[in-house]
């Protein structure tokens, strides 16, 4: 019985120690198995380490961007002196300078080509060259001396008060250009083509006429009456044509005119009624009386002159400074952008007409209370309608631009009798002189051709290459 539970217990013992066995050996592989992985880890991280320190031509970082001064510098001011000469040469001024030029070389090839002497000495020019040259010199030099003379300064008079008489005329010739001019050049300010010159010249004319001589009151009434009559006259037949382009949308141009025939016809109807002169025959109205008529000098020019250069100073305020002058400049830049910024487009179309046609109605009041003082026709406005068209490109729509432009064609108008009578030039030279300086006005581009001007944002990509080229060495 012991000997069987002694055999018993050997057996549980060996089974026991067995299973001990066994779970010791899973021990120690579990224990092999992580530190296995462990040591895996280990050399990875090594191996890595090595590989990145031993990686052949390794980009280096990038070096810090050097600092570029001269991007920072702003580009050295141009001198004053230097800025004001580009500007004189290659601006509207020098653009004006050499139209006058070119049209007054032309104007020499068609003296050359129209004058009778210089044409019999031309068949003889290779056997007698210089007495070619020298008819060409004497009718080109002594067209222009007469033009001089006419316009500007006649030295062949022994005094200065004979001599400047001259250019008194030529004042007076350009007074109600300038005054026209203005008005034309305002309305094309604001995109408002005004054609109807001479039919508001005409309007201004005839109410100042007629007050003129039916109105018998102190001159220090009496000429303000006229004039403002003559601007209310004005603005009235532009006005018309306002009205109707900001009610039905009528092309202003059209309108304008045949407002000139209405205009034109209607004084020459009541020149042989209601304004006919007693026991005239023509069709000419009463003359003014003294009243009326503009205080002036022995050389033709008067006080409307005057009244002239305080209009363009007015004109150049209103156009400059003004908040009227302002909406009309916004509308003839771009309407919708008025309109979009509260700008009543039509209102200003209206006001700009009306403006427009009292400066025009001026022209108007001049001619009748200036010059033709002993009676006005319906042809009183003698072209200045559609010249004051010219002058206003001429002067590029600014007040002063149109006074100088004025002038100029004063002294060609005066100074090309002078040519006729002295030199037998016919005064269509004259004309056609004006007729090409508008012409090279209105085409810069071709007046930069001939000459080899710049083109205007020349100087200004030149110098910005310039710097960028100073920089681009600098950052190298």
């Amino acid at each position: 019985m012991s000997t069987e539970h002694s055999g018993t217990d050997t057996g549980r013992a060996e089974r026991e120690g067995r299973e001990d066995t066994e779970g010791s050996r899973k021990d120690t592989e579990d224990t092999d198995v992580s530190g296995g992985a462990g040591t895996e880890t280990a050399e990875g991280s090594a191996e890595t380490v090595e590989a990145a320190s031993e990686t052949p031509d390794a980009a280096p970082p990038p070096p810090l961007e050097a600092h570029d001064l001269t991007a920072e510098l702003p580009a050295a001011p141009e001198p004053r002196s230097a800025r004001f000469v580009r500007e004189l040469t290659n601006g509207s001024a020098a653009i004006t300078v050499l139209a006058i030029f070119a049209a007054l070389v032309i104007g020499a090839i068609l003296i050359v080509v129209t004058d009778k002497s210089t044409l019999d000495a031309l068949p003889y020019f290779f056997a007698r060259p210089t007495d070619t040259f020298k008819a060409i010199g004497s009718a080109v030099g002594g067209g222009y001396a007469a033009l001089f003379r006419g316009g500007i300064y006649d030295y062949s008079q022994s005094s200065f008060s004979g001599g400047i008489e001259s250019l008194l005329h030529s004042l007076s010739f350009a007074t109600p250009l300038i005054a026209a001019g203005i008005g034309i050049g305002i309305g094309f300010r604001a995109a408002v083509f005004n054609i109807g010159g001479q039919g508001q010249m005409l309007a201004g004319g005839a109410v100042a006429g007629w007050l003129a001589y039916a109105l018998p009151i102190p001159a220090i009434l009496h000429i303000p009456v006229a004039v403002i009559a003559a601007l209310v006259g004005g603005a009235v037949a532009a006005g018309i044509a306002g009205v109707l382009k900001a009610t039905t949308g009528a092309h202003e141009v059209i309108v304008t005119i045949m407002l000139n025939y209405i205009a034109f016809y209607l004084l020459g109807y009541l020149l042989t009624n209601v304004l006919k002169a007693p026991g005239s025959n023509n069709p000419i109205s009463r003359p003014a009386l003294q009243s009326a008529i503009f205080p002036g000098t022995t050389g033709g020019l008067n006080i409307g002159f005057a009244i002239v250069v305080a209009l363009t100073i007015f004109a150049s305020w209103l156009m400059n400074r003004s908040s009227l002058g302002f909406h009309f400049r916004a509308v003839g830049e771009n309407p919708s952008a008025a309109k979009v910024a509260g700008i009543s487009v039509k209102r200003v179309t209206v006001i700009v007409m009306i403006v427009s046609g009292a400066f025009v109605g001026f022209a108007g009041a001049y001619q009748v209370l200036g010059q033709t003082t002993t009676g006005f026709t319906n042809a009183l406005d003698a072209g200045i309608g559609f010249n004051a068209i010219t002058v206003a490109l001429l002067g590029r729509n600014k007040p002063w631009g149109i006074f100088w432009a004025g002038i100029l064609f004063g002294v060609f108008q005066s100074g090309g009798y002078t040519m006729q009578a002295a030199q037998g030039i016919d005064i269509d030279i004259v004309l056609v002189i004006q007729s090409v300086i508008v012409l090279f006005i209105a085409a810069p581009p071709l007046v930069r051709a001939i000459f080899r001007m710049p083109e205007p944002g020349h100087h200004r990509t030149r110098k910005a290459v310039h710097t960028a080229a100073v920089r681009t060495g600098a950052a190298a």
